[in-house]
């Protein structure tokens, strides 16, 4: 166990934005992230959790408290049951699992981050999520002062939520169990539009895994989604904001604004996302409301390559970053009246 003090935390982050931690620990089994965990909650320091810093926007100021780094490492698979530590790397989890021809998470090939973080944002892309395969989450319980395992329905999945997320203070997640699916080599069916008029194959259809994954990838990194330090398009948390989902009339007055900004004939993305609800294109969003890819002039712009990512171009402030955050939502808000949710955690900051 690593531990030190008035350590930076930006280079931990894929934005690499943020001042330092007053103490930084780096834990590399679940015995010490408990112990450090434990420790912090008697004596009422402040706790911050970081695995991949994919999904992490912290202050200029850092954080007045102790940074703890998961950095565990274990990878499991027995028939098609996988179980992952924490601190495993997602998308080297997700590479094995292909090369062991299992499908269910070959289209979150790509995706930064550990593969703790999955259960908590409930990542998803290309039309897969972990909700799908995951069938337990074991974790230290803050509260009860135990490691408890959850089941996937206790874990209360949604759109890019859980029960984790929902009561950040109380579990940090140690490991995760997957089921997946032994369909002699072939992935799990394509339910992304995208991804099969790509792979040239019906919506249903299933692929070669290594050919799912392949093309995922090279979508991604066409959109800069995919990690490249040479590449500022690629130094974000990836896509900033959660696609909103809409009541009926909530999405019947988008679409008349929609309508009155762009044209008659304009129709906004619109899909079923359970009774009575309607799920929208936050892109799509920021794109007509005028901020196109490469928009920005400071060092915080948005991405070249899709609207979605905010970016920092190598000499960027978080506060750069919150501003051009700001001036989207308000623009959204204003031209079509809805308000974007930023999906990265805030810390020590908020939009």
């Amino acid at each position: 166990m690593q531990e030190l003090h008035d350590a930076p935390l930006a280079p931990l982050t894929t934005f690499r934005l943020g001042g330092p931690a007053t103490r930084l620990i780096t834990a590399t089994t679940d015995e010490e992230v408990i112990a450090v965990v434990r420790e912090a909650d008697d004596s009422g320091t402040p706790l911050l959790i970081i695995g991949g810093g994919s999904n992490l926007v912290i202050g200029d100021k850092g954080f007045d408290g102790t940074a703890l780094v998961i950095a565990t490492r274990g990878l499991t698979l027995d028939g098609t049951h996988l179980e992952l530590a924490a601190g495993e790397v997602w998308t080297d989890a997700v590479a094995r699992t292909v090369e062991a021809g299992l499908a269910g998470v070959e289209c979150l090939a790509g995706i930064p981050g550990s593969a703790g973080a999955t259960p908590i944002q409930n990542v998803g892309a290309y039309g897969q999520e972990v909700s799908s395969t995951i069938t337990e989450v074991v974790a230290y319980d803050r509260r009860a002062r135990e490691t408890v395992t959850l089941t996937n329905e206790e874990c209360v999945f949604s759109y890019r939520h859980s029960r984790f997320k929902a009561d950040p203070e109380r579990y940090v997640v140690l490991r995760v169990r997957f089921g997946l699916e032994d369909a002699d080599g072939l992935s799990g069916p394509v339910r992304y539009a995208e991804t099969a008029r790509v792979l040239g194959v019906a919506p249903g259809d299933r692929v070669p895994l290594p050919t799912a994954r392949e093309t995922v990838l090279k979508l991604r990194a066409g959109k800069g989604m995919v990690l490249d330090p040479e590449d500022h398009d690629t130094w974000s948390a990836g896509s900033f904001f959660t696609n909103p989902i809409l009541t009926g009339e909530e999405f019947t007055a988008f679409r008349t604004r929609a309508k009155q900004h762009l044209g008659p004939d304009a129709e906004p993305p619109a899909y079923p996302a359970g009774e009575g609800l309607t799920k929208t294109s936050a892109a799509w969003l920021i794109d007509k409301a005028g901020f196109t890819k490469g928009y920005g002039e400071g060092p915080a712009r948005i991405s070249t390559k899709h609207t979605l990512a905010l970016t920092n171009r190598g000499e960027a402030t978080t506060e750069d970053l919150l501003a051009l955050a700001r001036e989207v939502v308000a623009g959204v808000r204003e031209t079509f009246g809805i308000i974007l949710v930023n999906e990265p955690v805030t810390v020590g900051v908020g939009l």
